[in-house]
């Protein structure tokens, strides 16, 4: 290959790319606006107290005074206590209300404390608001358990403290901010080669290059090349808006690098694939989505993985994707070089495997 001819290309297809305002937007803006969006729901997440809405029907008394005391105290929980109209049923009242979750202190609670007779506390919760309910759950029975251990003449042994994974400083946008330079990494080079590939050839363009000394494999060179660019300016930019909107702790790596090269050139050889195997721009994209979506959705980007099921976990396990982002995982917030080694030598195994492919399946000319 010839480098004279490769960087001649590459600034070509540079101007090309900056005349385009949807590659743009997509590369640099829309995750820009993804940390925005995450950052500004998720970036309290696990501070703020839960609104537990309760009817006590024991009127007050001094054990579910107590009762409701000790849930406020947990801090996972915000009680307020409600009375709803006369003959309004209380799961109505809550959705009626738009409320979360609730709960019922029954008439005869004190009592049943007093005579240690066991006792039902009805709790509602929102299946739309699942967080919310699993938090207010988990309030409730930690301070059931403390009260039936009161009650039974016990003390408390043993307690647990709760830290970050990583470091205790951590927020949710920590974790967001590899898998979002990971969803970069993934949807600039995968929508662009796409298009380009199908477009260009149905244009009869690579017809024209080919007339060119310009050989295949330089030009799929300078448009990696440029990929690889555009992944490391859309890092450093993704890290500065985390650290200066939301005070995110992440910094740039040396281990960040491998990762922003490898991706590139693993995704751009995929999209070249994608978009040579299709005989129309349109049948490109429908490929190109199909590839991408679940990729963008199952390898770690929004979600952590090890919250899926199993089986979706092993199709996880399959998409290039998830070892680019745990790989970033690990070594911008773990400082895990062996995981990060693992997941880059994985990476860089599929990525030359699609370049040689993409090679092959590519032509100038249409047979």
């Amino acid at each position: 290959m010839n480098p004279s001819r490769i960087r001649a290309y590459f600034v070509a297809f540079a101007k090309g790319y900056l005349r385009n305002p949807i590659g743009l937007f997509f590369t640099l803006v829309f995750p820009i606006i993804l940390i925005l969006i995450f950052g500004a729901v998720f970036a309290n997440s696990g501070s703020s107290a839960v609104p537990l809405y309760v009817e006590n029907l024991d009127h007050n008394s001094p054990a579910s005074v107590a009762f409701l005391a000790a849930l406020n105290d947990t801090g996972a929980v915000s009680v307020t206590v409600v009375s709803p109209p006369a003959g309004t049923n209380f799961s109505s009242y809550l959705g009626t209300q738009g409320y979360s979750a609730g709960l019922i202190i029954p008439a005869g609670f004190q009592a049943a404390l007093t005579n240690k007779t066991p006792i039902v506390i009805p709790i509602y919760t929102n299946p739309s608001a699942a967080s919310q309910a699993g938090i207010a759950l988990g309030a409730v029975a930690g301070v059931e358990s403390a009260f039936n251990l009161h009650l039974a003449g016990g003390s408390m042994i043993l307690t647990s403290t709760e830290y970050n994974v990583g470091s205790q400083i951590f927020t949710y946008i920590d974790y967001l901010i590899p898998g979002l330079i990971g969803f970069s990494i993934l949807t600039s080079p995968m929508f662009s080669m796409v298009n380009i590939s199908s477009t260009w050839k149905r244009d009869k363009l690579f017809r024209q290059l080919s007339l060119t000394p310009l050989t295949r494999a330089e030009w799929l060179t300078a448009a990696m090349v440029w990929y690889v660019l555009l992944a490391i300016v859309a890092a450093f930019v993704m890290i500065f808006v985390g650290r200066s909107v939301f005070g995110a702790h992440v910094s740039v790596v040396p281990w960040m690098f491998p990762f922003l090269i490898a991706g590139p050139v693993l995704f751009v050889s995929l999209g070249l694939v994608a978009g040579s195997v299709s005989r129309t721009p349109e049948t490109a994209a429908v490929i190109g989505n199909v590839i991408l979506f679940p990729m963008m959705f199952l390898s770690g980007t929004f979600f952590p993985v090890s919250s899926f099921p199993p089986y979706l976990q092993t199709v996880a396990h399959v998409l290039p994707l998830y070892y680019v982002i745990d790989g970033l995982n690990a070594g911008i917030l773990f400082a895990n070089s062996a995981g990060a080694t693992r997941d880059l030598i994985i990476v860089i195994g599929v990525a030359v495997v699609l370049f040689v492919v993409a090679v092959r399946v590519f032509s100038w000319r249409e047979s």
